[in-house]
């Protein structure tokens, strides 16, 4: 796993009414602060990426369908420098995915439905100077391949 990179097994409770699953606490050992929660969303087969945060850290949970997120390490100092870690996430595997600053992520949309993810990041977005750093999802720029792996 990428260095500072966490995957929390969520704790779903169901009953037959349906089901509750804690996402986020301000208890786990990760936790720095709060910033603000969205939503947001991929149709299937839809990648969104690349980007990455130099001061904001991500808290990811697929709360619908299933997302494939890839991270990549391109920080120089770090012990896991150029290593990239594919995490699948959703209704079939619940986990929140912790990503540091400066790690870039990105995902793809892999269920017949919309994916839904919601995200707690540690800062508020910036809108008038925003904490985000692109590079095309089907560049160059990372050794990654996003087509479907049949293997």
């Amino acid at each position: 796993m990428i260095d500072g990179v966490i995957v929390k097994k969520l704790r779903v409770i169901p009953d037959e009414r349906g089901r509750l699953m804690e996402i986020f606490r301000s208890d786990d050992e990760f936790f720095q602060k709060f910033g603000q929660v969205y939503l947001t969303t991929a149709y299937p087969g839809v990648v969104k990426g690349w980007h990455y945060h130099k001061k904001q850290a991500d808290n990811m949970a697929v709360v619908q369908g299933m997302m494939k997120i890839v991270l990549y390490d391109s920080r120089k100092d770090s012990t896991t420098h150029g290593q990239i870690n594919e995490i699948f996430a959703g209704v079939h595997n619940p986990v929140l995915v912790h990503i540091p600053p400066l790690v870039y992520h990105g995902f793809k949309c892999i269920s017949k439905e919309e994916a839904l993810v919601i995200n707690t990041p540690t800062e508020a977005y910036n809108y008038d100077a925003p904490d985000e750093y692109r590079l095309p999802a089907h560049g160059s720029e990372i050794p990654y391949d996003w087509s479907r792996k049949d293997s």
